[in-house]
């Protein structure tokens, strides 16, 4: 069976070539988010930033990102998806341009939030390929979407430390500009138009997830579970580098970017949860996933701190965690977005600002939690989410 059905005419026509463009437009997209993480140092120094104030470097762009799930992704269900998607980009692109010229701390941080903005647009993506997906494939396509975000996410710190190493950063934004306005000018051409068949109005719209919220259960605890899960992983690779960095390891900025490719290994669960959930079988996935992620921490505890056994044993760690984060957040989406397609957007904005807050406290905690008791207390903290998540999870009532 293939996964794409046209949405302009009544055949059926496969489309699977729409798969892999969906998932690179994802995937270069949603990178946006993370290549000023790992340059937040000479960014600063560029920028005359105060020490104090470097975290903005980060965290505007994330506040960008929060917006515009709250009050651009809900426009999924009012817009047609294709329009929607092509503003964002623009946004993004220009956005990238003008961080990229940027010399002085308030233009960066201005257009670091409407980075942040634009790049709500593979939220927006990402429910227009469950639109495209017949039912019972849907799984499997939203997972292979999924794997490309998710490469995305994973690759663009360490391409961003090398690029910077090879040139500077300011090249960074300038080649991730030049990306996202090709991408739209490919996406203007290819993808079909979807148009909802919802009439509410904006302020309708927006205030109706709150009743979503309220009203459905399972969204509410599949956001609650990610959230659990996303603040482990957040709260993992906030304080890892920090650790590598240290006087255990001694890792280079250029090595420890190395050690940031071992999570890609995690992106290929994705897919195989899509097919895992197409054939009913999200709660079994569901509890390894949050399993997967516990046993990931505690692989840190097999050897001391630099043994010679103790950088294999992150390394696998964080394959295995994010392998259990990238199943479950595929199997969350395609229980979600079955609950009903005329607001599918609304949902998956509902979904992700949950647990985008989720990996906003991780990150938190991890911070405070390695500087008072370095990696040993960081790693319990983080053991202790998928614990919580999972006793969460035996609470759910099942038919």
């Amino acid at each position: 069976m293939n996964p794409f059905l046209t949405l302009t005419s009544d055949k059926s026509e496969p489309q699977v070539w729409l798969t892999l463009l969906l998932a690179i437009a994802c995937g270069l997209t949603a990178a946006n988010l993370y290549y000023a993480q790992p340059l937040a140092g000479p960014i600063s120094a560029a920028l005359g930033l105060s020490s104090k104030a470097t975290g903005l470097i980060v965290t505007m762009t994330q506040i960008g990102y929060g917006l515009g799930l709250l009050l651009i992704v809900p426009l999924g269900d009012l817009i047609e998806n294709r329009r929607l998607t092509l503003i964002l980009l623009a946004i993004a692109g220009l956005a990238l341009l003008g961080v990229g010229f940027s010399t002085q701390p308030l233009p960066f941080l201005m257009f670091s939030l409407f980075i942040g903005i634009g790049t709500v647009a593979v939220q927006v993506l990402v429910p227009y390929a469950a639109h495209l997906a017949t039912e019972a494939v849907r799984g499997r396509v939203v997972g292979n979407v999924m794997s490309g975000l998710l490469l995305g996410v994973m690759l663009a710190r360490p391409m961003s430390s090398f690029i910077t190493q090879l040139s500077s950063w300011h090249v960074v934004f300038f080649i991730s500009a030049g990306g996202m306005l090709l991408l739209a000018l490919v996406l203007a051409k290819t993808l079909p138009k979807r148009i909802p068949v919802g009439g509410l109005r904006y302020g309708d719209l927006i205030s109706s997830m709150a009743k979503l919220a309220r009203t459905t259960p399972i969204l509410r605890r599949r956001a609650l579970y990610h959230a659990g899960l996303f603040g482990a992983f957040s709260l993992f690779w906030t304080t890892v580098p920090l650790l590598l960095a240290g006087p255990v390891y001694r890792l280079s900025q250029g090595e420890i970017a190395l050690f940031a490719l071992a999570g890609v290994a995690g992106a290929i669960a994705a897919p195989i949860a899509g097919r895992f959930a197409d054939r009913g079988w999200s709660q079994l996935g569901t509890v390894l996933a949050m399993l997967a992620v516990g046993a990931g921490f505690l692989l840190t505890h097999l050897t001391a701190p630099g043994s010679s056994w103790s950088l294999g044993l992150l390394v696998a760690a964080a394959i295995v965690l994010d392998f259990g984060v990238s199943a479950n957040m595929t199997f969350g989406q395609r229980v979600i977005f079955g609950l009903g397609a005329e607001f599918r957007a609304r949902l998956n904005g509902i979904y992700m600002i949950t647990f985008f807050i989720g990996g906003a406290i991780g990150s938190a905690l991890g911070g405070w939690a390695y500087a008072q008791g370095g990696w040993s207390l960081a790693s319990w903290i983080g053991f202790s989410l998928p614990v919580i998540t999972l006793t969460y999870f035996a609470t759910e009532r099942r038919e």
